[in-house]
């Protein structure tokens, strides 16, 4: 590995840092406003560093910055996950995270998936869970559990669908609830729970 200068080891730092903290890297532009540079001083860091063998990217791809070597005086390292992406519900008899139920793979900071956890992505159908801070689009990082706690958000088995919904108990009942004003909740006397929502990411 080729050395550093010292503007560049603080984006890198910046970069590691902020994907452990956010299970997704900084875009080109997060990265500039921390640093009060342009958008072109970043692409030349960016373009340096990966010349030098410290990242990867995806080029054209928001958010495709992957740490290659941390080299944070604390010794700092970033381990990631491989966590599946679903299609939906399988077929019938079918386990959720059959091979035929993967639509694909993404990587993400162990903080946000755990190992040993088990864990799973979807992609948001709508905006249901606006009031959250979740949109349409977004890739929801799940947990998996059979139960949850109040006022914890889940992934939940509705009429054959996989929604995700802020789980409320009740007396009598549970109630997935959505946070926009338009769905409705839905009660259950006892929902079927795949899992607990663990982090949200989101593209530009």
């Amino acid at each position: 590995m080729c050395s550093l200068t010292e503007r560049q080891r603080e984006v890198l730092e910046f970069i590691a840092r902020f994907s452990e903290d956010n299970a997704y890297p900084p875009t080109v532009r997060e990265i500039g406003e921390h640093f009060s540079v342009s958008l072109r001083a970043v692409q030349d860091h960016i373009a340096a560093l990966q010349k030098k063998g410290y990242i990867s990217l995806c080029p054209k791809r928001s958010r495709s910055i992957r740490v290659l070597k941390d080299c944070r005086p604390d010794g700092g390292s970033l381990s990631t996950v491989r966590v599946p992406v679903l299609k939906g519900l399988p077929s019938a008899g079918q386990p959720l995270l059959s091979e035929g139920n993967i639509a694909s793979y993404i990587v993400v900071a162990e903080s946000a998936a755990p190992a040993g956890a088990g864990c799973f992505a979807l992609q948001v159908p709508d905006d249901s869970m606006r009031g959250a801070g979740i949109l349409a689009g977004d890739t929801a990082v799940i947990r998996v559990s059979a139960d949850a706690e109040d006022g914890q958000i889940v992934a939940a088995v509705v009429e054959n669908a996989l929604l995700l919904r802020r789980f409320c108990r009740e007396a009598s009942r549970v109630c997935l609830q959505p946070e926009d004003s338009v769905s409705r909740p839905v009660y259950f006397q006892d929902a079927r729970i795949e899992g607990v929502l663990s982090c949200i990411i989101r593209t530009y």
